[in-house]
């Protein structure tokens, strides 16, 4: 759905066909599941509940949903067949929202949830219930009639938001909510261990394994061994390949071959091929995940897969062109294209006519003081890792070159530059 698309009613949803890119059906939605948010602000809608053909219920994120038209829902092709299991702060749409009574704000009268709209908000991938469609209660000499109906904006009721003095883990959760990884990770190694546990078994997959990835080296292991197998498996799988690699070198042998198995194939196979490396070299340090492009791809192609928000701003700057297979290990690595040069040529540009081919590529057995060297050298934030054969490996990105020159307890000194001494975020050490 892009900006500026109208708004769909939960209702028309239900039992909805889901299909993959290429047509086929691959179930049917029978929910949607949401976050409810403080001080009534619309709840975040984080993905649907897909019955299959099996009756399995499993969980559909919205970030691998790429269109809601015409009755249907069209994914990305990936799906996680794992069982679905509500979590501690997820409510389900029809199950528990949708027949509730709630509160006009303005004018104190219980009303009944009729429906709910949902939206995505513009120029975000993040999706959004912010109307609600309501029945007033009958009243006087025409109580067998229907009573009024209107849609309403989600913050003009009460009756469904967190509220902001509680204690549980979904109150302290809702709090942080708005917080970068780098600040709520720093709020979670402050927490007792149990309230940390419970935050983040209450935090979503991607949310925890942006975080995991901020946290000092023993608060990862004990998050990750307090989560079910499965669960593990997912976050772990949410993660940078990078970062999940190291996490899974810290955990004993058995315990990381049962998580490996846990993995979708693909992911799987890209973290053994990390594993294979030493920690302080190019090849222990890149991501398997860079941006890859045909030589015969454009600009325009290449500006599309740089825009994609989930990727950090390092892994953005340049794109990688390399002959098939675009899947690491690569085809012949051809050269680099800096994003600088992407907004300098026209968008029919084939990017293999602007590659920057003199720029000198790391083995994945460099160490890390040459890797450190050829970023202070080239003033680069990331850079190719090539093997022998002439196949790229991957990109080592310059936030991992400081991860490991950074003194280990580096996470736990205070740089807030906007804060005065004595000054920071409180935490709850219950």
């Amino acid at each position: 759905m892009a900006a500026g698309a109208p708004r769909i009613f939960v209702s028309h949803l239900s039992g909805v066909a889901v299909f993959d890119p290429n047509g086929d059906q691959v179930g049917r939605v029978r929910d949607l599941v949401v976050v409810l948010r403080v001080a009534r602000r619309p709840p975040v809608l984080l993905g649907l509940v897909v019955e299959l053909s099996t009756r399995r219920r499993i969980f559909l994120p919205m970030t691998r949903v790429t269109g809601i038209q015409s009755g249907q829902v069209i994914t990305t092709g990936v799906l996680n067949v794992r069982r679905f299991e509500q979590r501690p702060t997820e409510r389900l749409v029809f199950g528990e929202l949708l027949d509730r009574r709630v509160t006009l704000v303005e004018t104190g009268e219980e009303v009944t949830v009729l429906d709910l709209a949902v939206r995505q908000l513009p120029a975000r991938r993040d999706w959004e219930i912010d109307r609600i469609f309501v029945r007033k209660a009958r009243s006087g000499a025409f109580r067998r009639a229907k009573g009024e109906t209107l849609t309403v904006d989600w913050s003009a009721v009460t009756g469904f938001s967190l509220e902001e003095h509680g204690q549980g883990a979904e109150s302290l959760l809702a709090t942080f909510e708005q917080l970068r990884p780098a600040d709520l990770a720093n709020v979670l190694h402050h927490l007792s261990p149990k309230r940390r546990a419970e935050v983040a078994a209450a935090l979503d997959d991607d949310r925890l394994a942006d975080v995991l990835e901020e946290l000092p080296e023993d608060d990862q292991i004990e998050i990750l061994g307090k989560l079910k197998m499965e669960r593990a498996a997912d976050v772990l799988e949410a993660m940078d390949p990078d970062d999940a690699a190291d996490l899974l070198a810290e955990l004993g042998p058995d315990d990381q071959e049962r998580l490996l198995s846990l993995m979708e194939p693909a992911d799987a196979a890209g973290m053994r091929r990390l594993l294979a490396y030493e920690d302080r070299t190019a090849g222990g340090l890149m991501t398997t995940e860079p941006i890859v492009l045909r030589p015969d791809a454009t600009v325009a192609d290449a500006l599309a897969r740089v825009r994609n928000a989930d990727l950090s701003p390092a892994l953005a700057a340049q794109v990688y062109v390399c002959r098939p297979p675009e899947e690491t290990p690569t085809g012949k690595y051809l050269g680099t294209v800096h994003f600088q040069r992407l907004l300098r040529d026209p968008p029919y540009t084939l990017v293999s006519s602007v590659l920057d081919n003199d720029l000198q590529s790391l083995g994945p057995d460099a160490p890390l003081p040459v890797v450190a060297g050829f970023f202070a050298t080239y003033d680069m934030v990331a850079a190719p890792v090539v093997d022998d054969s002439g196949a790229l490996l991957g990109a080592v990105t310059v936030d991992d070159v400081l991860d490991h020159l950074l003194p280990e307890d580096w996470r736990e000194t205070e740089f807030h530059l906007d804060e005065e001494p004595g000054e920071g975020v409180a935490t709850d050490g219950a």
